[in-house]
C-alpha cells in the first residue's frame, strides 16, 4: 500500500472516529437506542451497521450490558434485560402479559372451577401476578405480588423446564430446601423431572410439593427467548388434573401467539444432551 493511500486511509478512520460518541456512556446509549420495544431483536451485524460502531467495540460493549442485564441475548440476536424493562415501566413486560392473558385466564377459571395462576420467573422463585377463584380460592395460601420457590411449584417448574440446564443451575443452587416431604430436594431428580416436562409438551405437575394439600398443573408461557411466564389450574391433591391439560396448554399456547404473532412454538425446542 503506497503512503499516499495509508494517508488517506488513516484521514477516514480519523474522521469516522471522530463522528462516534468519545465516551463509553454516550457508545451504550447509542447501541440501547436501538431497541425501540420490547420486541426488538437485533443481530451484531445490524447493531454495529445502525450505530457506525467497529464490529469489536459494537460487541464488546454488548457483552457489558448482557452481563450487567441491560440487555439479553439469545437465539433471536439481543434485546432488551430485565434492568431495561424494568426503567421502561417493568413490568411493562408484565402488564403486557397480564393483558393478554386474562381472557385466557377466565375462561379457565369458568371451565374448570378451579383456582388459576398466573405468574413469573423471578430469580428461583415464582412471583404471582394473577390469581383468580372461587370459594376454594381462600385455602391457597398465594396472593398476587407474592412468591414461592420455583423448584417446588408447578409453575416454577414449567419455566424451568425451558431454560438450558446451566441456567437452571445458577437459578436454583445446589441447595434444593423442601417445603414438604413431596418436595425435590436434589438437582439431579429436578433435571429428570424437567425432561418429563418437556416430553409432556411442557406439562408440569404438583402435587403437595410447595403445600401439602394443594395439587396443580401448569404450563409455561412462551417467548422467542424461552418462558415469559407460565399459569396453571390448582386443585386439591387428589384431584384429577389430567383431564383439563388440554386446555392449560392451549391458554398457554394462545397467549404466546398473541404476544408473539410470529413465533412458531413448533420449531422452538430446547436441544438438551442426556447422559
Amino acid at each position: 500500500m503506497s503512503a499516499l493511500v495509508m494517508e488517506q486511509v488513516d484521514v477516514i478512520s480519523t474522521a469516522a472516529a471522530r463522528e462516534l460518541p468519545p465516551s463509553m456512556v454516550e457508545r451504550m446509549t447509542l447501541i440501547l437506542d436501538r431497541f425501540t420495544t420490547r420486541q426488538t431483536w437485533l443481530s451484531l451485524e445490524e447493531i454495529a451497521r445502525s450505530t457506525g460502531l467497529p464490529r469489536s467495540t459494537a460487541h464488546r460493549i454488548l457483552d457489558q450490558l448482557v452481563r450487567l442485564d441491560w440487555l439479553e441475548h439469545g437465539t433471536s440476536g439481543y434485546g432488551l434485560g430485565r434492568r431495561s424493562l424494568v426503567l421502561g415501566g417493568g413490568s411493562a413486560g408484565e402488564a403486557d402479559l397480564r393483558a393478554a392473558a386474562s381472557p385466557y385466564l377466565h375462561d379457565l377459571l369458568l371451565r374448570t372451577g378451579a383456582v388459576i395462576h398466573l405468574a413469573v420467573l423471578d430469580g428461583d422463585r415464582v412471583r404471582y401476578l394473577d390469581k383468580l377463584g372461587g370459594p376454594f380460592a381462600a385455602t391457597v395460601p398465594s396472593r398476587v405480588g407474592g412468591s414461592a420457590p420455583a423448584h417446588c411449584t408447578g409453575l416454577g417448574k414449567a419455566m424451568l423446564a425451558w431454560l438450558e440446564p446451566e441456567r437452571v443451575d445458577e437459578l436454583v443452587g445446589d441447595h434444593l430446601p423442601t417445603r414438604t416431604a413431596a418436595t425435590i430436594g436434589e438437582l439431579d431428580v429436578l433435571h429428570g423431572e424437567l425432561v418429563r416436562i418437556r416430553a409432556r409438551s411442557g406439562l408440569a405437575f404438583e402435587r403437595g410439593e410447595c403445600f401439602p394439600d394443594i395439587a396443580c398443573l401448569a404450563s409455561a408461557v412462551r417467548g422467542p427467548q424461552g418462558p415469559i411466564g407460565a399459569l396453571s389450574v390448582v386443585a386439591a391433591v387428589g384431584t384429577a388434573l389430567e383431564r383439563v391439560a388440554p386446555l392449560v396448554l392451549d391458554a398457554a399456547r394462545r397467549i404466546s401467539e398473541d404476544l408473539y404473532p410470529d413465533l412458531d412454538l413448533r420449531s422452538q425446542r430446547l436441544h438438551v444432551t442426556e447422559d
